[in-house]
């Protein structure tokens, strides 16, 4: 069974930066895409990322294109998602998921982290 752990959340400003880090361990072969899923109160779980593990394919939301991105570590078994250019709408908690496949559907994905806040405020 796969298990993620996120670290990296808390406050910034908006126009700065943060750091996110997803570890995973007990991953196995099918267990070939990592994403950045986002909740904020009172709103439905959103993607922001993915990466496969073999290759480094990404994909991105829309609304986070050109200020985030998505790396992995295979040999650290860990996926980062750097965000730079923050906005309070980026203020969410912030969950890493597995899965088989590159997906936008957060129902696609099998294993999920605990979650990190992020709060973009002045």
């Amino acid at each position: 069974q796969v298990q993620l752990v996120e670290s990296g959340g808390g406050l910034v400003q908006p126009g700065g930066s943060l750091r996110l880090s997803c570890v995973a361990t007990g991953r196995t072969y099918s267990d070939s895409a990592m994403a950045w899923f986002r909740q904020s109160p009172g709103k439905e779980r959103e993607f922001v990322a993915a990466i496969r593990w073999i290759g480094g394919r990404t994909m991105y939301a829309d609304s986070v294109k050109g200020r985030f991105t998505i790396s992995r570590d295979n040999a650290k078994n860990t996926v980062w998602l750097q965000m730079s250019s923050l906005k309070p709408e980026d203020t969410a908690v912030y969950y890493c998921a597995s899965g088989a496949y590159m997906r936008i559907n957060s129902g696609d994905y099998n294993y999920w982290g605990q979650g990190t806040q992020v709060t973009v405020s002045t």
